[in-house]
């Protein structure tokens, strides 16, 4: 999460309801919209959602986008092996 919050990219994956999901997290939205135009995501799905910086505890502007289904599929092809 650091990482998406210094400016990159982080895809926080998780089940829900027995379902794969992730969010594509940043806190620069040109980057997220970038990354939204590879996989075919519209830009009104963005979502705005302040996140607490861990190192210093403060809330830090960020943008996520809600993945599942085929654009699940199309960010871990584009994201490559889990580390």
């Amino acid at each position: 999460m650091t990482h998406a919050l210094d400016g990159g990219l982080w895809l926080h994956r998780f089940t829900l309801r027995s379902e794969p999901w992730a969010h594509l997290v940043s806190a620069d939205r040109a980057l997220l919209l970038e990354a939204g135009v590879r996989l075919g995501l519209s830009p009104s799905w963005l979502q705005y959602k302040p996140l607490r910086y861990p190192p210093s505890g403060v809330r830090v502007e960020a943008w996520h986008w809600d993945l599942r289904g085929k654009f699940l599929q199309r960010a871990i092809a584009l994201a490559g092996p889990r580390r």
